[in-house]
């Protein structure tokens, strides 16, 4: 597109790249874990000392970033909701704050009451203005989370998922709790719809249920 809009600016006489084929996307395959998964992972998460992290993940599926630039002025125990504001990312070698991409992912997300709880406990254990922070107290770094994960399944046995297969995970089980496609995409901050449907496949009891009704 960019040497067709050249050769528009008369910048060159022909597009050299007319007629390549482009390659095909290759997309990493989607992993959830089952709900007999999930416990053996929380519980190893316990042992392991990470475990409110990553409850937290599963009950909100936030990107990776976005959980790690969570601040304590970003939850709100009294509406039982955190804002998500920014997002934490490593720039030529430099752990930093960064902009969220898209404006629906500056978004509010409620809360349950066992995820309160969850984050209460974690606050009497943290010094810093981040709710999951490094050892140093200012934002950690999303490879050390990344490797984190790697350990805790190893220990509890389980397959290798990346850290974006807790958000599939969280939006796996809320379509086959009873959540609707719409809120589940208001949740996740996606900008389309079609970008959460890829979800709607995994579970075909909606379907019948819809089907019997």
């Amino acid at each position: 597109s960019a040497l067709q809009l050249a050769i528009h600016q008369k910048l060159i006489a022909h597009n050299p790249a007319e007629g390549c084929a482009l390659p095909r996307v290759e997309r990493n395959e989607m992993k959830t874990l089952t709900a007999d998964q999930l416990t053996a992972f929380l519980q190893e998460a316990k042992r392991t000392g990470v475990f409110e992290m990553y409850y937290l993940e599963l009950a909100t599926g936030l990107r990776r970033g976005e959980l790690l630039g969570l601040k304590w002025t970003d939850v709100d125990f009294h509406q039982g909701t955190i804002t998500v504001r920014r997002q934490i990312s490593r720039i030529n070698g430099t752990v930093v704050e960064v902009p969220l991409k898209t404006k629906n992912a500056y978004r509010v997300i409620p809360l349950g009451e066992q995820a309160l709880a969850v984050l209460q406990s974690q606050q009497e254990k943290t010094h810093s203005e981040y709710v999951f922070p490094s050892p140093n107290g200012g934002p950690i770094s999303p490879d050390s989370v990344r490797n984190m994960l790697r350990r805790v399944l190893k220990r509890a046995g389980l397959p290798r998922v990346r850290f974006h297969d807790l958000r599939h995970t969280f939006a796996t089980l809320a379509l086959q709790n009873g959540v609707d496609v719409r809120t589940l995409q208001e949740v996740l901050g996606h900008v389309n719809l079609n970008t959460t449907q890829i979800y709607t496949h995994v579970d075909n009891e909606n379907l019948r249920s819809a089907a019997k009704a």
